[in-house]
């Protein structure tokens, strides 16, 4: 895609905007048959659009006292909504925390005000009510947060298998087993770095996160080993959640459940992502549905309440009528929480290269499975309690978490919202601290892949002397 601006300095909207119609389009591409320009003369802002075949231009009048940025992206975002026939349902909206956009609106101009903001930005009603809807779900536990509250996120980023869509920084088995053990045993010592850290700090543990990978990859002997380094080193007495994204139910088994029960881990995440076998074979998930109706079964029966589900709209092979039974699947399931994701068209993935992802059959069929998500979920005493957008997604959706009352996972809305700091260990994980005084935010970056980790390890030590100098500034 070839992007011009002229004559004004919103090079960074035009790009998002533009982006949100070709998800996978590269910018630049000489041999690209997509040309967007846009430019700025006097109070009239004009659009050029060639793709393909097709072109067309407009033009839009700044109205008085309109921000000029926002003329020239609703000027786009019609031109490229009428050459394309898709109108992505947040308007010109591309930040990731759609809430806590209308929160920050709200708190300034009243909920009305705010939603009427959001209409100018051609957002969906349908889309201005759910972030409304989140946003008071959000706020109701981002209060039960303090000014010394922190959190804290393990990364095990091995899988047994990289599925298809995915662009997380994860290892199968196969290619990495030989460093799971070695990187077993660092990340409990950093775990100890960090909990001395914390005490030192007189910090309160809130939530702990871990996510990958998929931390089940572990055996029951190395998920024993880095839950006890937590109880070793950290004070656990004001903790409200302990997550651990079972993830892949083929790595799912009656050991490993067992040793999580036995060191308190009161939320676990077996994730679906689809209940249609083929679908999961598209994707290069290698397991069956049987084997997530399995790993349900034995999680319930050795006691766990607190069972989460992912799925994912918009999958190659998967249609509206098999992503609905997926769906009312998760719901007969009596999962606590229910996350369905938008398919983000990340660089790292392996489908970013099908076609099929530009053709708008696709995009509006993602949009209807979002949008029974929604009305099945709601109507089965699920409340959407969390949400984020990722870029170059399908249709330019959300992904939404939903939660029977009760079952919100803490984790998820405190580290969305950045409403205190999260601690974090292991390869590819990011501390990143706030201070609630002025809301200013560092990051302190571990190496990303696990054997930059365990080679760079010392540094990985040294860089967390920045969270006691951050809190003693």
């Amino acid at each position: 895609m070839i992007l011009k601006n002229i004559n004004h300095e919103f090079s960074y909207q035009t790009e998002k905007i533009a982006l949100t119609f070709f998800p996978l389009a590269k910018l630049e591409d000489e041999e690209d048959d997509i040309i967007v320009e846009t430019r700025l003369e006097n109070n009239t802002a004009f659009a050029d659009i060639k793709l393909g075949d097709k072109r067309l231009s407009k033009n839009r009048i700044k109205k008085q006292n309109e921000d000029t940025q926002h003329c020239i992206s609703v000027l786009l975002y019609e031109a490229l909504s009428e050459l394309t026939s898709f109108r992505p349902p947040w308007g010109i909206l591309y930040g990731v925390r759609p809430a806590r956009l209308m929160h920050a609106r709200s708190e300034k101009f009243g909920e009305e005000k705010a939603k009427e903001l959001f209409k100018a930005d051609l957002a969906d009603e349908k889309k201005i009510a759910l972030a409304l809807e989140v946003m008071k779900k959000e706020n109701e536990i981002i209060s039960l947060s303090k000014n010394n509250s922190f959190s804290l996120y393990i990364s095990i980023p091995f899988c047994p298998s990289r599925c298809s869509y995915c662009s997380f920084v994860s290892h199968s088995i196969e290619n990495a087993k030989d460093l799971i053990e070695p990187y077993v045993h660092l990340l409990c010592k950093e775990l100890e770095e960090i909990g001395r850290i914390a005490n030192n700090l007189s910090l309160n543990l809130e939530t702990i996160y871990f996510g990958g990978g998929t931390p089940t990859t572990l055996s029951a002997t190395q998920l024993d080993t880095v839950l006890s380094a937590l109880e070793n080193n950290f004070d656990l007495s004001t903790l409200r959640e302990l997550t651990v994204e079972a993830g892949r139910p083929d790595t799912i088994t009656e050991e490993k459940l067992s040793t999580l029960l036995k060191h308190n881990v009161d939320r676990i995440s077996i994730n679906a992502q689809s209940f249609n076998d083929d679908v999961l074979k598209a994707v290069g998930r290698k397991h069956s549905v049987k084997q997530t109706l399995d790993a349900f079964e034995l999680a319930k029966k050795l006691g766990f309440k607190n069972i989460n589900t992912d799925l994912i709209a918009g999958l190659s092979g998967d249609n509206l009528s098999s992503f609905k039974n997926s769906v009312e699947t998760a719901i007969n399931l009596e999962c606590a929480s229910i996350t369905v994701h938008n398919l983000s068209l990340k660089s790292g993935a392996f489908l970013v290269t099908e076609n099929e992802y530009f053709d708008i059959s696709r995009k509006n069929e993602t949009k209807d499975m979002i949008d029974f998500s929604y009305e099945m979920l709601t109507k089965n005493g699920y409340n959407p309690y969390y949400m984020y957008r990722q870029s170059r997604s399908l249709g330019n959706l959300e992904n939404t978490g939903y939660a029977k009352q009760g079952f919100e996972c803490l984790y998820n809305i405190f580290m969305m919202d950045e409403t205190h700091s999260v601690f974090a260990a292991g390869a590819g994980a990011v501390t990143k601290l706030k201070r609630l005084s002025d809301n200013h935010i560092e990051r302190i970056y571990n190496y990303k892949y696990p054997y930059e980790y365990i080679n760079n390890f010392e540094n990985v030590l040294n860089r967390k002397e920045g969270i006691s100098l951050f809190y003693n500034a």
